[in-house]
């Protein structure tokens, strides 16, 4: 049924618990392809800003290096949960984007023919999704594609 299941991952045990709902429908569904993703964001370079005595280009730099080792860290990140979901007998791949974080998961799922993506809510509501945003309500509304949305059992919902 499913042939290629893309699972955000931010880096935080609250988006891990999808991981156990990933490997039951990849197993039962015998899935060839499991896509896990991170999204890398763009730092932003604010012009008239004191960079701390940093020339603009400097900055620029500087921030170029931090994106950088973001995004190592992501790959690194994303590599212990392949490695994670392999002891399980689930074979998956890890792959790392550079962007806004709803749009580049919406793309990616797009191009690469995901057809399913499972990704956790961080269980917000009221004003605090509202203030904070929420990146699976932006995939849930953006997507064509059939999104399992998973809450957290102790994410604490609250307005």
């Amino acid at each position: 049924m499913y042939q290629h299941i893309m699972v955000p991952l931010d880096g935080s045990e609250l988006a891990e618990c999808v991981l156990s709902h990933v490997e039951m429908i990849a197993k039962s569904c015998q899935v060839p392809r499991i896509t896990l993703i991170r999204v890398a964001t763009p730092l932003k370079l604010y012009s008239g800003f004191d960079y701390g005595g940093l020339e603009v280009a400097m900055a620029a730099e500087v921030m170029q290096r931090i994106e950088d080792d973001n995004v190592k860290t992501a790959e690194e990140y994303l590599q212990k949960q392949v490695q994670r979901l392999e002891t399980k007998g689930i074979i998956a791949q890890a792959e790392v984007v550079f962007g806004d974080i709803a749009d580049s998961l919406i793309n990616f799922a797009e191009k690469n023919r995901v057809d399913l993506i499972i990704i956790a809510t961080h269980g917000r509501s009221g004003i605090k999704r509202w203030v904070l945003g929420s990146i699976a309500d932006r995939i849930l509304r953006t997507s064509k594609i059939p999104i399992l949305m998973v809450q957290p059992q102790d994410s604490g919902a609250t307005a």
